[in-house]
């Protein structure tokens, strides 16, 4: 048997699949339950576009269900309890400033279960934290990224 892959997130990040697991369970799949129900209604199922598209939809939702159930039953909770409180690690937000004299940037490095780079969540997996994940307040770091290397300055962590 191949081995469970862990999934590192915060205890923020756990309760949101929790809460997302709980909605797809108890509400989103009556709904798509009940478009079938009506699909079936609509007469031939080999021609019903109504009742293949609402197959379909169960389908993702269940694999969504099985994907957030992995998810939490394989999540390794983030603490930073004992750790040198200026060193980035998971779990910490990072503020760095692109050199020579670029803007200040900030971004929290989470496991890749809860990474959305639109809310300043990066993941752990990602070439940005990566290269800064155990450098310290005012080190200088070399990055790569798809569009090449660049240069910055860790500002603070928090």
């Amino acid at each position: 048997m191949a081995e469970e892959k862990s999934y590192y997130m915060t205890q923020e990040g756990k309760e949101k699949l929790e809460n997302e697991l709980h909605y797809l369970k108890t509400e989103r799949r009556q709904e798509v339950v009940e478009r079938i129900k009506v699909a079936r209604d609509f007469g031939d199922l080999s021609e019903n576009s109504e009742y293949d598209s609402a197959k379909d939809e169960q389908a993702f939702v269940e694999a969504r269900i099985s994907q957030v159930e992995n998810m939490i039953r394989n999540a390794v909770i983030i603490e930073n309890d004992n750790q040198n409180p200026d060193m980035v690690s998971l779990g910490k937000s990072v503020t760095f400033q692109e050199l020579p004299e670029g803007d200040e940037e900030k971004y929290t490095i989470v496991g890749s279960a809860e990474a959305d780079p639109f809310e300043g969540k990066i993941s752990n997996d990602s070439p940005m934290a990566k290269s800064l994940i155990g450098h310290e307040v005012g080190e200088q770091v070399t990055v790569m990224t798809p569009g090449g290397e660049i240069e910055v300055k860790i500002v603070s962590v928090e």
